[in-house]
């Protein structure tokens, strides 16, 4: 199990009359090679959860395990914490400041005292998994689209080579063509690596055809937590907190209230297609018979 939170709470301004708890009571499990989609509204706490997983933010209660071990315990090794648990903020090209692509990348394994060679063997690789060319290197990363942007600071938290990559809102302000790109990358690198990969999002639609999971935040606590289909069921409670589910399943709930029999749940466009075809051949079946018999 790499990541284990019991009963984590968090309280911004603790002790003075503008405090907020912006988690209560939180438990979970995160077992390797999941990939995760952490959803909530602006202010749901998910953003304030994820930094509680490489120990930017202390728990105000609460343990928190990484691999067996309790973070907070006086010994514990913070800095291989935050080398083995990367994680990636909302707009992180506003980070990059290096005079070009590859010497930014090189960053991150410079400062664990890596040999040179090394560094730049894990910026190269890195780079590549972020689906960055290599006439891309010399340049300035000012220079590049804001799609580009984001692939490099992705690529600088993997030259760390860390076991759980946290992406905090990694497809924000992106057009949707930039958006696909991103999460097919990503996807991508976690069928090539296996490593962990948690998601944050505020919507549906990037998370549902990629990730294995779904936890859904609400006012600091866990709303639900299941696969994606068993979370999507649950459209009213969705939309009462502020979320939607993917548009298929709004498709599929409106075929199912006309007479068609779909599975509402579908959440991704090849689940609604597959359930669609099968309802339709059902159809024509049924009106087989129903001909057969009039004959």
């Amino acid at each position: 199990m790499a990541i284990k939170l019991e009963h984590i709470s968090y309280v911004y301004e603790a002790d003075t009359e503008l405090s907020v708890k912006a988690l209560d009571d939180v438990s979970l499990e995160i077992p390797d090679g999941q990939f995760i989609g952490l959803i909530g509204h602006t202010g749901s706490g998910k953003s304030t959860l994820v930094q509680h997983l490489n120990g930017l933010l202390k728990a105000t209660d609460g343990k928190l395990y990484y691999n067996g071990e309790n973070i907070y315990d006086k010994d514990f090794d913070m800095k291989k914490l935050r080398s083995q648990v990367g994680l990636v903020f909302q707009y992180p090209e506003h980070q990059l400041f290096e005079i070009d692509v590859f010497s930014d990348v090189c960053f991150g394994p410079k400062n664990l005292g890596l040999p040179k060679e090394e560094v730049e063997a894990r910026a190269k690789k890195a780079l590549r998994q972020a689906g960055i060319e290599e006439k891309y290197e010399k340049q300035s990363p000012f220079e590049l689209s804001g799609g580009q942007k984001r692939r490099v600071a992705i690529a600088g938290v993997l030259a760390m080579q860390p076991k759980v990559l946290i992406l905090d809102e990694p497809t924000a302000g992106l057009d949707p063509k930039g958006r696909d790109e991103i999460l097919g990358q990503i996807s991508q690198l976690r069928k090539e690596t296996g490593m962990t990969i948690i998601l944050v999002s505020h919507s549906m639609e990037d998370v549902a055809e990629y990730v294995d999971r779904i936890i859904v935040m609400n006012k600091g606590k866990v709303k639900f937590d299941d696969v994606p289909k068993k979370v999507f069921s649950h459209v009213n409670e969705l939309e009462e907190i502020g979320l939607a589910a993917p548009q298929m399943t709004y498709l599929m709930h409106y075929l199912k209230k006309e007479g068609f029999d779909v599975d509402e749940e579908a959440g991704t466009v090849e689940e609604a297609k597959v359930s669609i075809l099968k309802a339709l051949g059902k159809d024509r079946e049924a009106q087989k018979g129903q001909g057969g018999r009039a004959c």
